[in-house]
């Protein structure tokens, strides 16, 4: 009887390296994971990962108390039609103990190569595994599908590595991010609920309806103090009065660094652009303590100071073809799904050209757009619903919290929104009022099922590992 046993279990190892090409959502992961599960807990842990059909090495990075992979896992193109075409989709491990929780991560955006942690690994103590989204380079198919590129398709990148890896780290999983990643965390959570045991979304945008923007005007015209709204208005009003000088700086910065403007169309449309986002890059990003006092005068600046401080807080080089290539895949699901602000601005009067130029001018005109209003309807109308263990973290001076998401409350629920006092787009638990951060800890603990008698994170601060810079996209996205 054990040999016959023994027969059939290599009979599956053997069928599940084939490949992952014709594997749909659910199916290339029970059968091919089974030799996975079935090893002793002492088999190394590359081993263990490696033997997951579709997963290949990248490098292995040594940091003390960890291992950390760089790995890449073969994904269908098309999660409907597997069978398709498929890519590689790049990820990291930083393995802890497979008798610890796991927290899933993701930017939205690349993923970072080198050994980091976020906060809810650290406040549980666990393993971590990041994933890099779909169509951000390198983790693009070839050609690119450009279709392909939606919610749903990344939620089910989430859920098939979830799946791979779930028979190794056995124990809560907990899915998190910030900005586009904390709305990735909840459009996993939205498509795929049954396979996390909590969400943590830290300062995630929540763009119900596309053309209804009036919250960010309301924010912005109360944020803060009413000088330093005043000053930063007024750096941004004089920068279009001197639109012709500072022009033709930009042009001679964008000659001497090779940059170029197809894609956006002139250097005008991206000079106004960057202009345009200066506000909000400045409540975004700037801390609150210190950012006022380091504005310009408006009226006594020379035309380099007012240069130099735009290209501070919003990036001279970010509407050039070479700032905004990498960003490719964001604009354009802002411009099919995820929509975008649109700030009035009545104190720049009729300085502006252009006004907030949309998404389709972010990206090239060779990709075809088309915008799909029901998708962040049905993401708000779910989680108001149906949200279950599910977080928010919001930060007082952040414009991308004025539309946030607004999960099902109750005891039943145990779905949680807070906001770190005088916090900007890196707001986090740790900057919390005493109250809620111990609320919002002992939660996280109690959903990876783990606890703390101090009520404190599990693990030591890491000054390496936990640092808490916040992903500074300049110009105006998540």
């Amino acid at each position: 009887m054990r040999k016959a046993l023994r027969w059939v279990l290599s009979l599956v190892v053997l069928i599940g390296t084939v490949g992952v090409a014709g594997a749909t959502t659910g199916t290339a992961t029970a059968a091919d994971h089974t030799n996975t599960s079935s090893r002793a807990d002492s088999t190394d842990i590359k081993d263990r990962l490696l033997a997951i059909p579709g997963m290949s090495l990248i490098e292995e990075k040594p940091y003390p108390g960890y291992r950390f992979f760089v790995l890449n896992y073969t994904q269908p193109v098309d999660h409907r039609h597997p069978s398709k075409g498929t890519f590689k989709q790049r990820l990291t491990v930083l393995h802890k103990d497979t008798s610890r929780p796991t927290v899933f991560y993701t930017s939205g955006y690349s993923v970072s190569t080198n050994p980091s942690r976020r906060e809810p690994t650290q406040i549980v103590d666990g393993n971590q595994v990041s994933m890099e989204y779909r169509y951000f380079t390198p983790s693009r198919p070839q050609p690119a599908d450009w279709s392909k590129l939606d919610i749903w398709q990344a939620a089910s990148d989430q859920h098939r590595i979830h799946k791979a890896l779930k028979s190794i780290y056995g124990k809560k999983w907990l899915a998190t991010g910030g900005s586009k990643g904390g709305m990735t965390a909840t459009y996993y959570e939205r498509f795929y609920p049954r396979d996390m045991d909590g969400v943590v979304a830290y300062v995630a945008p929540n763009d119900v309806v596309d053309k209804e923007d009036s919250a960010y005007d309301e924010f912005l015209a109360g944020v803060g103090p009413r000088e330093c709204r005043t000053r930063i208005q007024d750096v941004q009003r004089e920068a279009l009065v001197r639109r012709e000088p500072l022009s033709a700086k930009l042009a001679a910065y964008a000659e001497a660094e090779g940059y170029t403007f197809k894609t956006v169309g002139t250097l005008d449309k991206a000079f106004e652009a960057v202009v345009m986002d200066l506000v909000w890059g400045f409540w975004q990003y700037q801390p609150a303590a210190t950012a006022c006092g380091e504005i310009p005068d408006a009226a006594t600046a020379t035309d380099q100071e007012i240069f130099d401080y735009v290209d501070s807080v919003g990036g001279w080089s970010s509407y050039t073809d070479q700032g905004l290539e990498p960003y490719t895949p964001y604009y354009y699901q802002a411009g099919t799904e995820l929509g975008a602000p649109t700030i009035g601005q009545p104190w720049l009067g009729d300085l502006s050209r252009y006004g907030y130029q949309p998404p389709r001018n972010f990206v090239p005109r060779d990709i075809p757009m088309k915008f799909k209003p029901n998708a962040m309807r049905d993401v708000d109308r779910w989680v108001r619903h149906n949200a279950h263990r599910m977080m928010y973290v919001y930060g007082e001076y952040d414009p991308w919290g004025a539309e946030p998401f607004r999960p099902a409350r109750g005891a039943k629920h145990d779905s949680h929104v807070f906001t770190a006092p005088g916090a900007n787009h890196g707001a986090n638990v740790a900057q919390l009022v005493a109250a809620d951060k111990a609320k919002a800890t002992q939660r996280i603990q109690a959903w990876a099922g783990v606890s703390s008698p101090s009520g404190k994170p599990l693990a030591t601060y890491d000054k390496k590992l936990d640092r808490r810079d916040v992903r500074k996209e300049q110009t105006l996205r998540p």
